[in-house]
């Protein structure tokens, strides 16, 4: 499969490659980041760092496999030239899981205060690389994309630190 999505990379125009990997690969990368944040923090804050983990984990899995199957099955590439529906879910899907568990990790760290810290730096180089694919590929302009995503990521960590403190 890898070998097969690296010949279709190497093979695709510019806009080939933009609406069937690097799109199903940012919103999954997108949707995973800022999905998972809310269920990490509130578990930080309400049972510590163990808990962090295995709920951003399991918000990590979860949301893959969702977002995974939402764009497989949203289109079979036929009518809008997007890509197989196998290529493009399994592509949503491993962005959506990697995006959810780099700043699930962090927590792997016992100290909470330090593992929330780690996890708050990893979420902002999140944010800046999804930022700066958007501004590659997509041609947004650096400044507005990273404001744009990150006004996305601190009003869902917003949601999981107020939930975790109720």
């Amino acid at each position: 499969m890898v070998a097969t999505t690296l010949k279709a990379w190497r093979g695709a125009s510019e806009r080939d490659r933009l609406l069937q990997f690097i799109q199903p690969g940012l919103i999954g990368l997108i949707d995973g980041t800022i999905s998972t944040l809310a269920p990490i923090f509130a578990a930080a804050y309400l049972a510590g760092s163990h808990a962090a983990l295995f709920v951003g984990l399991a918000a990590a899995l979860g949301a893959a496999i969702s977002m995974g199957m939402s764009e497989a099955l949203s289109d079979d590439g036929e009518l809008t030239g997007r890509g197989t529906s196998t290529a493009r879910g399994i592509i949503t899907g491993v962005a959506t899981f990697l995006g959810g568990t780099f700043h699930a990790l962090p927590f792997l760290i016992n100290d909470l205060g330090t593992a929330l810290a780690v996890a708050y730096g990893v979420v902002g180089i999140e944010l800046l690389v999804i930022a700066w694919v958007r501004q590659r590929y997509l041609e947004v302009p650096l400044a507005r994309s990273l404001i744009q995503v990150t006004f996305g990521g601190v009003i869902v960590a917003l949601v999981g630190v107020l939930v975790g403190h109720a």
